[in-house]
Parts: C-alpha cells; sequence; structure tokens
C-alpha cells in the first residue's frame, strides 16, 4: 500500500493550489478520524482523503481518473476506488464504508470550513445548527452540492447533526494548523 509519504510527493506533483491543498488536508484529518472512531485503518482512509482531489488542478476534465488510474497502477485499488465514487453523479458502485465515508467528508468538509470562514472566531464556537442554517442558504458557498451532502451522510448511516459535529470537532482539534 501506498504510504502517506509517498501520497504527499504524489499530491505536490500535482497540486499547487494552497485552498485545494487545505481541503486535502481537511479531509484527511476528517477521514482518519472517522477511521479510528470506526475500527478502521487510519492510513488508509487518511490517504483516500489527502488524494482524493489530487488530479482535480492539473486534470479538471479528467477529474478524478488520473489519480485513481496512478493508484491502480500501484496496487492500491481500495484507495483508488473510494476516489473514484467520490461524487455519486459518477455512477460508481458504494461498495463499502470507505468509499461511503469519503463521499460524506468531502463536500461537507469544504462546506464546513466556508462555515468557519466568515465567522469572527472561525470554528471556535461553530455549531451543527449554523452550518445546517447555511446549507439551505443556496446562495452561501453556491458550489457546494447540497444533494452530495445529504446524500452522503444517508450512505454513510450518519445523522447529518452529529455527522456535522463530528467534523466540527475534528477541524477545530486542527485549527492551528489549517488556520481556520
Amino acid at each position: 500500500m501506498i504510504t502517506r509519504e509517498e501520497a504527499r510527493t504524489l499530491l505536490a506533483s500535482l497540486t499547487q493550489s494552497a485552498s485545494l491543498l487545505r481541503h486535502m488536508r481537511t479531509v484527511e484529518l476528517v477521514m482518519e478520524a472517522y477511521a479510528k472512531k470506526l475500527g478502521e485503518d487510519p492510513e488508509t482512509w487518511a490517504i483516500a482523503g489527502l488524494l482524493h482531489d489530487a488530479d482535480y488542478e492539473a486534470y479538471p476534465d479528467k477529474h478524478p481518473n488520473v489519480i485513481v488510474e496512478k493508484l491502480r497502477e500501484s496496487g492500491n485499488e481500495v484507495i483508488a476506488h473510494a476516489i473514484a465514487a467520490h461524487y455519486t453523479k459518477w455512477g460508481v458502485a458504494y461498495e463499502t464504508l470507505l468509499d461511503k465515508a469519503l463521499l460524506a467528508c468531502d463536500e461537507l468538509t469544504g462546506f464546513i470550513v466556508a462555515c468557519a470562514q466568515v465567522r469572527p472566531d472561525g470554528i471556535a464556537s461553530l455549531e451543527a445548527k449554523s452550518v445546517i442554517k447555511k446549507l439551505k442558504d443556496k446562495g452561501f458557498a453556491a458550489k457546494v452540492d447540497r444533494e452530495e451532502v445529504y446524500k452522503g451522510a444517508e450512505l454513510f448511516g450518519v445523522d447529518l447533526a452529529g455527522h456535522i459535529s463530528f467534523i466540527i470537532d475534528v477541524l477545530r482539534q486542527n485549527r492551528a494548523e489549517l488556520a481556520i
């Protein structure tokens, strides 16, 4: 299996955008925390989070196929499949808990970061109810696909408010590194 250091090297070869790198780091942290909570492999889950959008900047029209193929070629099928499935409209089956978790964490983690960025104290006092309210405001973080947020939580089998609270807690614990 690919190591986290190898994953970081691969990521650096494909992505330069600071905001995209931060997004992938936030999803990496959330995925690792969920793996620990659920008794899954934290390294595999973290690497899936770290690399899920690795090819987005360099190959936007081919995303996620470039990173998926690189992972498949190196024998990392489990991570490759999860990344191939992290958007419902791509029509890839959700076969594992990892597949469902990545879908459930990607858009929502980005949305929560956006919510934190418009608050005077960042993520420090952000609560799930505020995020749920912002989800209803189609003008806020308009690029976030709300359908993906709701479908992700449903497929992952988690209560949306609890899921949001979990993500907030993970991000809050890493607030200094993430600057949110």
